[in-house]
């Protein structure tokens, strides 16, 4: 992949991922919330679900879901009940007691919770089928070209969340009132569910 190529995508990826989403939503509210430890579980998974969303989009999963109406509407459907379900989680386990992180929330739940938010989301999955070809030199060898991208996209994705993550705890370490606290949570957990109703009104292009 020539050198300019590869930055254009380094640069267009960087400008979309900078636009804050569910899943960026979801790792500022647990490093508001629960602290660095799960902060960085958070980024984790938001890396974890890209590289399967985007894997498999290259893998034609993609074109299955932009092709098939039944594929799509499950998938959305899928997508859409779990960010309502995340958003209500978020509210119930919103701190009132200052800044003890709540028992029931661990690292491995969080990674697994923002993988999932990631990954499920449809409008990743035609992102990426969109996105992705305009970068592809149809001349020269794909898998290549596929693992470059994928690994590109993923690191960005991992440093972005990350970034998000961290400036979120340093402003939790500043945030001292329980109910502002409280607030920003639940705020976040109803953020969370209206883009789950949005998701749910996606169409087909």
């Amino acid at each position: 992949m020539p050198l300019d190529l590869w930055l254009t995508f380094v640069a267009a990826s960087t400008a979309l991922l900078l636009i804050p989403g569910p899943t960026v939503l979801l790792v500022l509210s647990y490093a508001l919330s629960k602290g660095r430890s799960v902060a960085v579980a958070s980024a984790a998974g938001v890396a974890f679900g890209d590289l399967i969303a985007m894997t498999a989009s290259l893998l034609g999963l993609g074109a299955l879901v932009l092709a098939s109406a039944t594929a799509f509407t499950v998938l959305k459907w899928v997508g859409a009940a779990y960010l309502v379900w995340l958003g209500i989680k978020l509210i119930r386990s919103a701190p009132t007691d200052g800044l003890t992180p709540a028992r029931d929330v661990t690292a491995n739940g969080v990674f697994g919770h923002t993988a999932m938010v990631t990954a499920l989301n449809p409008k990743s999955i035609a992102f990426f089928i969109a996105f992705v070809p305009q970068f592809i030199r149809p001349e020269a060898a794909l898998l290549p070209q596929f693992a470059i991208l994928i690994a590109t996209f993923v690191t960005l994705a991992a440093l972005n969340a990350l970034a998000y993550a961290l400036l979120a705890d340093r402003l939790r370490r500043v945030i001292a009132r329980p109910s502002v606290l409280t607030w920003i949570t639940r705020a976040a957990g109803a953020t969370l569910i209206g883009m789950g109703v949005l998701t749910a009104t996606l169409r087909r292009a």
